[in-house]
């Protein structure tokens, strides 16, 4: 039976990564920058995509507070939905536009959804990773104990930060897919899959590499964001949001 490799989360999407991730087998890639809104996605996936990749824009949602925070990965978005928002309101829009939810890096660090979370959410929630580069060791055996508790898909990504970081991990699902309605469709299924990555010192560099990268992204890239850059183009005040989600805004 033919199969599918796909990355179902990258946060960084240009020509370089895109020959990368050809060059190393993957036939789908998740785009789901940070704070960006869904339509500036959707428009470099399309620019980017071809008949050898197919790039799907999604979201990685940050709900609630700083302190902490719960990201959701939503695939199949019809319209955007902000950040900064709390976890219920994240979810029952989520529900609202029928998106296809994964949970990644759970229970990782101050930025995850918990057992409780996953419990509470679980006929909502299509896929929980067990592999992710920037996790250690035990994080992903914690993973991996989770979805057998819960009973729950699997996934595994590069979660790449780094270019370097394509085609280190993928989720190999069985069938053709060659569209966004398609992977869509693989995953509300529960497709059998299999999470799979290299090996090496290599790809144990490349892990460590992109864990020290939570580093910068939690001091400058912050400082940056909090406090140089101005409002968020995902914060639930601009805009593009028109007042919708004021209600479950958390600052």
């Amino acid at each position: 039976m033919s199969e599918t490799r796909i990355d179902p989360h990258v946060k960084i999407l240009d020509e370089q990564v895109v020959e990368r991730a050809k060059s190393r087998g993957l036939d789908v890639l998740v785009y789901a920058p940070h704070f960006t809104r869904l339509p500036a996605a959707r428009r470099r996936a399309e620019r980017l995509s071809d008949e050898d990749l197919l790039v799907v824009p999604a979201r990685e949602i940050f709900t609630g507070p700083w302190q902490h925070r719960k990201h959701v990965l939503a695939l199949g978005l019809d319209e955007p939905v902000p950040d900064f928002i709390t976890l219920e309101g994240a979810m029952r829009e989520l529900d609202r536009q029928d998106a296809v939810v994964l949970a990644p890096h759970p229970e990782f660090l101050t930025v995850s959804l918990d057992r409780g979370d996953l419990r509470a959410y679980e006929s909502q929630i299509d896929a929980l990773e067990v592999y992710n580069p920037k996790h250690l060791e035990q994080h992903n055996e914690r993973a991996v104990e989770m979805a057998k508790t819960l009973d729950m898909p699997e996934f595994g990504s590069s979660y790449a930060h780094r270019k370097q970081t394509i085609g280190e991990v993928w989720t190999a699902i069985s069938g053709d897919i060659d569209s966004e309605a398609a992977l869509l469709e693989a995953f509300r299924e529960g497709r059998d899959r299999r999470v799979e990555r290299r090996n090496g010192s290599r790809h144990d560099w490349r892990c460590r590499a992109e864990f020290a990268h939570l580093a910068w992204e939690n001091t400058w890239k912050k400082f940056d964001r909090l406090l140089l850059s101005g409002t968020e183009p995902t914060h639930p005040d601009h805009v593009a949001y028109d007042g919708r989600f004021d209600d479950v805004a958390v600052y």
